[in-house]
């Protein structure tokens, strides 16, 4: 399954961005997937990857659209997240040091906690892309 959604780059259209891809998987998957379980970790990487779109590449722009793809095969899930900013120097991301109680920095951090796979493409044709793999795990049978 390959689908697809364009979105404004305004944080009231998080919803629409969750509702979308939840559904668009509950749909594909049904009862394989422990959804409550799933759903949390899901929605808490959709929220950082959209809402730092929202905040710093698009700052101040809602008129620049947010592409967000998705891809299921199995339960093997790929999600990329395509913007029009300036893109993102990873080689000067330091990661957050929970001594220092730093306010930033945690996105990258998160994303690469919850995710089996997470890249960043810098400038593919004017834009940036941040892709997110993982495997949805089969739902454990209770006996």
């Amino acid at each position: 399954m390959k689908t697809e959604l364009h979105v404004p780059s305004d944080l009231k259209f998080l919803k629409v961005v969750e509702d979308w891809l939840l559904g668009s998987l509950e749909i594909e998957l049904e009862d394989q997937v422990d959804w409550a379980r799933q759903s949390n970790r899901l929605r808490l990487v959709l929220v950082e990857a959209y809402s730092n779109v929202v905040r710093h590449a698009h700052r101040e722009q809602p008129d620049l659209s947010v592409l967000v793809r998705l891809e299921l095969k199995d339960r093997e899930m790929n999600l990329e997240i395509w913007d029009h900013g300036k893109g993102y120097d990873l080689s000067t991301y330091l990661a957050p040091e929970p001594e220092a109680q730093q306010e930033g920095g945690y996105g990258w951090l998160i994303l690469n906690r919850l995710m089996d796979r997470v890249e960043y493409r810098l400038q593919v044709n004017g834009r940036n892309c941040l892709v997110l793999q993982t495997t949805l795990p089969h739902k454990e049978l209770v006996s």
